[in-house]
């Protein structure tokens, strides 16, 4: 099948699956970052302050969402992804009326959660659940959503933000979001997909085993893995989050630094789409070591370079991890563990994820509060993309070989 054929075959769900990712912008920590400074001014918080919150907020998002998750596997995607949406527009309409620090944690929390969280789960979820021989193209395609916020939506924030103001604007998303949002995907998934096209090739095995979210989480490989899954939503979270105070550091401008997200987008795109087409082609799992060395390269240029060239080289690196990570762990987890639980075991991973974006704006506030070089850390998050591809190459061959030898014990020729 041809991808145009693909395309128009399943626009319907492929649709929906790009909707849900575009708009957990929301909740993604380079759209809240855009009023980092407008929320410290306006309640006397500090780098470390704000950041810490930051990080307790979606630590607790984290958490609910391992409990959360699980609804995409009882209930229908429909009723879940409505749901959702309602929710990520009730504390969008929070963050536009915040009035004290317990309320910002509160919104904060519902905005992880709603936001990144579940929106991009049940998104990714419901891709590895519909499709099998086309699963690397349909989450490349689904996961654009995100790419295409990072490029528009940063800039058209400041743009409205400077005619309506920081609130005014995120009201603004607020209508957005039920008016257009909430109508456009219960259209869209009124209809649900019936999965076909099972793969059937020697890198696949036709009789793949259905692992539980217990049995999971009893496997070394998942946890290895896992911590790869860490590095790009660690890294990338920490440097938008404190992107007004790079900016300051390396004497650039916000548009500067804004218009930069194109560079990130344009390369995410390019290597979404190319990654969706290798996935199907190779694997993820053969593909998996090497994604974090284009973001290990992004973080030493960005710790050396003061240039604002180096904001869209990093960007550009950064867009080339971005996309082939954006890929791959829509479409590894199916191949590895099964669909049948995809989402609860989805719902650790996101949550680890999550976790890690917390993680990255609170230590790396505190750590400049207490005067700790920012280049410095920086390099530190090259030298653990390096570590965590090592350990990649090697649970990468580990698995490949497990699944050939489980193929065999289940082909019933073989016994």
């Amino acid at each position: 099948m041809s991808f145009f054929t693909f395309l128009r075959d399943n626009l319907r769900w492929l649709g929906a699956g790009l909707l849900l990712t575009f708009f957990s912008s929301f909740g993604q920590t380079y759209f809240i970052s855009l009023v980092a400074g407008d929320l410290r001014a306006e309640f006397g918080l500090s780098h470390g302050a704000f950041g810490g919150l930051y990080m307790a907020a979606t630590l607790c998002s984290a958490l609910s969402l391992t409990f959360v998750g699980k609804v995409v596997d009882t209930f229908p995607l429909a009723l879940v992804a409505g749901g959702v949406v309602a929710g990520l527009a009730l504390f969008t309409a929070g963050m536009a009326s915040v009035s004290s620090v317990a309320m910002l944690f509160v919104v904060l929390y519902g905005l992880r959660l709603f936001g990144q969280g579940m929106m991009t789960h049940v998104a990714m979820t419901a891709m590895g659940r519909w499709y099998d021989a086309q699963r690397g193209r349909a989450v490349s395609i689904a996961s654009l959503g995100i790419q295409c916020g990072e490029a528009s939506l940063p800039l058209v924030f400041v743009t409205l933000a400077a005619l309506l103001g920081w609130r005014g604007t995120w009201w603004l998303g607020v209508a957005v979001l039920v008016l257009v949002a909430l109508p456009a995907l219960l259209l869209l998934l009124k209809v649900e997909r019936v999965p076909r096209g099972t793969i059937h090739t020697d890198e696949r095995p036709v009789a793949q085993r259905q692992w539980t979210r217990a049995e999971v989480l009893r496997d070394p490989a998942y946890w290895i893995i896992s911590a790869g899954t860490l590095a790009p939503p660690f890294i990338g979270t920490t440097i938008f989050f404190h992107q007004v105070y790079l900016v300051e550091l390396r004497g650039w401008s916000m548009e500067l630094f804004a218009s930069a997200f194109m560079a990130m987008s344009a390369m995410t795109i390019s290597c979404a789409l190319l990654a969706g087409y290798l996935v199907d082609k190779v694997t993820a799992l053969r593909l998996l070591p090497t994604f974090l060395l284009p973001l290990g390269l992004a973080c030493v240029l960005l710790g050396s370079v003061t240039h604002p060239f180096a904001a869209f080289g990093f960007m550009a690196l950064l867009g080339i991890s971005y996309g082939f990570s954006s890929t791959l762990f829509g479409a590894l987890w199916p191949e590895i563990y099964g669909a049948q639980h995809l989402g609860s075991i989805r719902s650790v991973t996101v949550a680890m994820m999550v976790f890690a974006s917390a993680l990255g704006p609170g230590l790396t506030g505190y750590l400049i509060d207490a005067g700790v070089p920012y280049s410095l850390q920086v390099y530190a998050m090259a030298l653990y993309c390096l570590l965590a591809a090592l350990a990649l190459t090697l649970v990468s061959r580990h698995v490949r070989q497990r699944q050939a030898e489980g193929s065999v014990a289940r082909d019933p020729a073989s016994g």
